[in-house]
């Protein structure tokens, strides 16, 4: 089981390092060998799918909906398969961690649900990768920007 994981961004209260590890360590060793999409360990609903030499999970407490957590996870995998034009492997996600973090930036905050499609989701990581440093932008690009993050942010 590789070391890195998002458990700390997507589960609040984050548990203390030593259980984390515990944790990681009994949801791998539940889940790497069976062929069901679905665990229940330790009190916590885990979804999951694994892809070549990646696993992706979706974690939530036992009273969580696991349609909701599964659709997470779907949109999840199929956001990094397009960003990744379908070669969804360790080292091509290695490559490409930033637009892996920024697309679970846009799908969940604070283990708050915020977008299931997607579509949307990679159309909002290419907005967000295509910012350019505020020294290196022109005046109108900036008066741009301003617009664009006015916008969203009255539409959240």
């Amino acid at each position: 089981m590789g070391s890195g994981s998002l458990l700390s961004i997507m589960m609040k209260p984050i548990p203390p390092s030593r259980s984390r590890r515990l944790l990681k360590k009994n949801i791998f060793n539940k889940t790497h060998r069976t062929d069901s999409e679905i665990a229940l360990l330790e009190g916590l609903t885990v979804v999951y799918k694994s892809s070549i030499d990646l696993y992706f999970y979706v974690i939530g407490s036992s009273h969580e909906n696991e349609l909701m957590l599964m659709a997470v996870l779907n949109c999840l995998f199929d956001s990094l398969s397009q960003m990744l034009r379908k070669n969804v492997e360790k080292r091509t996600l290695l490559e490409n961690m930033e637009g892996l973090f920024l697309a679970v930036d846009e799908i969940i905050d604070g283990g708050v649900i915020l977008e299931s499609d997607p579509q949307q989701v990679v159309h909002r990581v290419a907005l967000r990768g295509d910012d350019v440093p505020l020294t290196e932008q022109t005046v109108s690009q900036v008066l741009q920007s301003a617009k664009e993050q006015i916008k969203w942010s009255l539409l959240r």
